[in-house]
């Protein structure tokens, strides 16, 4: 368990990691750099409603950017975890004032709550039967009203995930189908604010990315 007090870097090292990412946290980093236009209206949509000096909760924050800058821009706190301390490393070269948790998101635990929670490009990376039980701990930690912004898998086929490459190394991916994953988040005490494809499948390996903010009922 987490103290909320606590501003450690890191959490005792892993032994591994779900993705490869320190294998090309730098490469990552460079290609990851702007905001998409719909993941600007799913931030503003997740950081409106909130009053300035708010924590954000960040699961799978990767290097911090770009939307844990952005949630810093807007006036607010972050707190990230993620598995590779790779990208973390580069999250608190940003972003020094923050919180990093080194984690795998479906372990870590917290005794705090927060305004709001991001679950984006990081779910996915974990088989399907995990998605569930992740979101209801996100549940837990949202106070009353909170509001989490989600992504997972788009053209989502079979029962198992598969695997792709970027950079060279392989990557795990799976996700539930855009359906079940929206009555998961309603049977666990969500009202869905949007819901949507944010980006199409290619036909190939790209298999688009279902987009979801959603509020905790209250």
């Amino acid at each position: 368990m987490l103290d909320a007090l606590d501003r450690i870097e890191f959490i005792t090292p892993l032994v591994m990691t779900r993705a490869p990412y320190d294998a090309i946290a730098e490469h990552f980093h460079a290609l990851r750099t702007t905001l998409q236009p719909k993941e600007e209206d799913y931030l503003a949509l997740l950081l409106d409603p909130l009053p300035a000096g708010s924590t954000i909760l960040d699961l799978g924050c990767g290097t911090g950017r770009p939307i844990a800058e952005h949630i810093v821009a807007r006036g607010h706190h972050v707190v990230g975890v993620d598995g590779s301390v790779a990208l973390l490393a580069l999250a608190r070269a940003q972003l020094p004032e923050q919180r990093w948790f080194h984690a795998l998101i479906e372990e870590v635990e917290f005794a705090e709550t927060f305004a709001a929670v991001v679950c984006w490009d990081s779910l996915f990376h974990l088989p399907r039967a995990e998605h569930a039980p992740i979101i209801r701990k996100i549940h837990r930690w949202l106070v009353p009203g909170g509001r989490l912004m989600i992504s997972s898998g788009g053209n989502v086929a079979g029962e198992e995930g598969f695997t792709d490459t970027m950079f060279g190394h392989s990557f795990y991916y799976d996700s539930l189908p855009p359906q079940q994953m929206t009555a998961v988040l309603e049977e666990t005490g969500f009202t869905i604010l949007r819901s949507e494809m944010c980006s199409l499948p290619d036909g190939d390996h790209d298999k688009g990315k279902w987009a979801t903010v959603a509020e905790k009922r209250r």
